[in-house]
Order: C-alpha cells, then structure tokens, then sequence
C-alpha cells in the first residue's frame, strides 16, 4: 500500500491506515500530500490511530472528492468539510472529525458532555486587538519591571523590629490550628 511505505520514510512506524503513522513516543500522527505538490499538510496528533485516520479521510476527501481512497467510506458523508482550502482550514475539520472517534470516557458514556472535547483553535485578531493585548498590564514587560522596583522598595523599606520578646509572642498566640 503506498499510504504504509512512504510513511515509514518520515519517520515512525507505518499504520494500516492510509496516512497514518506511530511516532517512537507513542502518538499517532497524519499528513497529506497536496494534490500536484511536492509539500504536506500536517494534520496533528491523535491519541489513536482511528483519529489519525478520520482527520486524514476529512483532507483526502476535500482534496480528491470522491475518487479519494478513505480509510472510513462509510463516514464520508458525515465528515466535516474544511471552509477552503488553506492548511489551517483543513487541519480544523481534520480535528473535528478526530475528536468525533475519540474513545468514550466515563462522563460521555453517562450521557454527559465533556469539556476535554474541544479541539485546537485558531483565533485571528485585528492589529488593533493584538495592540490592545500587548499593551495589557498583564503583558506588558514595563508593568513587570514597575511590579519589581516597588517591590525592592518595599523590601528595603520594611522595618523588622525586635522589640517583641518570644514570651510576648507566644501570650498573643491564643488560637492553635490543631484545635477545632
């Protein structure tokens, strides 16, 4: 099968599903040719191999339509279809489609739904909003600095007295924390 051998040359071992491979760590991995290119499309990690298989059949499908060779056919017209036909696009759907052959946990089986099914995702902003999180307090480097000069203030103005004998501590200490 041509999906088996040309993935055991980038490394990891080849699955019986077309597109798929087992990374030396255990993860399952997917990619895919664009069609008259030399380049890939990375399509992510998975924790089985089925999902591997899922996000590459959401790709062959966009890109060879219904020549594509798929590893699930009969889930073809339930896949997700990518918004265009960019890497980013593709990967999204890939991973939604993935997430749809996760194994069931405890909560799912229940009827509950999980949080942990939620997917990679992309978010783009305007320059306006990228400007607007850099110049945060909490992001910004001339917040962190002006948050260590008060604090060497402080430190260097703090007064540590000895005054207080340990007879006088322990008589103030009323309340244990091992009493209930």
């Amino acid at each position: 099968m041509e999906g088996r051998n040309s993935t055991a040359h980038h490394g990891g071992i080849a699955s019986s599903y077309t597109g798929v491979r087992k990374r030396k760590w255990g993860k399952w991995v997917s990619e895919i040719r664009e069609p008259g290119k030399k380049t890939r499309i990375w399509l992510g990690s998975f924790e089985t191999p089925e999902m591997a298989a899922a996000a590459y059949d959401v790709a062959a499908l966009h890109f060879r339509g219904c020549e594509a060779k798929l590893n699930f056919p009969e889930l073809a017209g339930k896949l997700p279809m990518p918004a265009s036909s960019s890497a980013d696009h593709i990967r999204m759907a890939a991973h939604q489609a993935a997430i749809s052959l996760r194994p069931s946990t405890a909560d799912s089986s229940q009827g509950g739904s999980s949080s942990s099914n939620v997917g990679p995702l992309t978010v783009r902003l305007s320059p306006s909003q990228i400007q607007a999180i850099n110049e945060s307090p909490l992001d910004s480097p001339k917040m962190w600095m002006q948050m260590a000069e008060i604090a060497t203030l402080e430190e260097s103005s703090m007064m540590f007295s000895d005054d207080i004998e340990e007879d006088e501590w322990d008589s103030n200490q009323t309340d244990s924390l091992w009493d209930p």
